[in-house]
């Protein structure tokens, strides 16, 4: 027989995560419900008539599918990118010796406390003079590494047996196939983490994306949603087929990686 006090802890537990789910269980009914239904009193749990008429128009004259490939594609690119740079530059700070490594790694560190905001301006400038204003680069750029990423990949790569590294080297490995062979695979937990987070990221950026593009065919979901927003400030349930759209394939995408992910936030923490 359980103890009263693992009950009632289970229980607050499972009414957390009821309330946790339920708006997003609800986002997902209404975005099924005909136009205006959301808004009688009191508004309906489930709905009476279900209909996609929001999700075709969406990707209809809407035009919302282009605006799904493009950030869909700019999140893979970062991810890829950001995970790769991230990955050599954590390891190169753990393992590798050069001349002012750790004063180096301090600055960077020392990076961390200034906001993101205050950068966007000479980031502009700067990319504006190369002319990358209005192109796919000019978002992709600022993502393509981050100091959170090298850090936490330096701190799993310390972690790394040096008497394995040795090995290695002893049996004729240079340095890029000890790395490709022993450091990556150790790596995976931190790395799924690390690609996650690239993605999540550049998925949900809106700022950034709204600063750079002016293109509307080169807009990412986010900005087209809030531009089809101001015109459809009163369809709740058209505006909530556009949530869904947009947490579906993150949702899924954590679903899918999620053991790797607690594993890698597990063994960062017992280290």
């Amino acid at each position: 027989m359980k103890h009263p006090r693992a009950i009632l802890v289970n229980g607050l537990l499972a009414l957390l995560a009821l309330v946790t789910v339920f708006p997003l269980v609800w986002m997902l009914c209404v975005s099924f419900m005909q136009p205006g239904e959301a808004a009688s009193l009191p508004p309906p749990l489930l709905p009476q008539h279900p209909t996609l008429q929001h999700y075709e128009k969406l990707f209809g004259g809407a035009g919302i599918g282009r605006a799904f490939i493009n950030s869909l594609l700019l999140a893979l690119g970062t991810t890829l990118v950001s995970t790769t740079f991230n990955t050599l530059a954590g390891y190169a700070f753990a393992r590798l010796r050069f001349r002012h490594r750790d004063r180096v790694f301090a600055l960077l560190l020392a990076a961390l406390v200034i906001p993101g905001q205050v950068a966007m301006l000479p980031l502009f400038l700067m990319l504006k003079g190369l002319g990358l204003v209005n192109t796919w680069m000019g978002v992709l750029v600022p993502g393509m590494a981050g100091i959170f990423g090298i850090f936490l990949v330096r701190q799993y790569a310390l972690n790394v047996p040096q008497d394995l590294l040795e090995a290695a080297r002893i049996d004729g490995a240079g340095e890029w196939r000890t790395f490709v062979s022993v450091v990556l695979p150790l790596l995976t937990p931190v790395l799924v983490t690390l690609a996650l987070f690239a993605f999540l990221g550049s998925w949900n950026d809106f700022m950034w994306p709204l600063i750079m593009l002016t293109d509307g065919d080169l807009h990412t979901l986010p900005v087209a949603l809030a531009a089809l927003s101001r015109e459809h400030v009163q369809d709740s349930e058209f505006m909530m087929a556009g949530a869904v759209i947009t947490v579906l394939p993150v949702l899924l995408l954590f679903i899918a990686l999620q053991r790797f992910y607690l594993q890698g936030l597990m063994l960062g923490g017992v280290k």
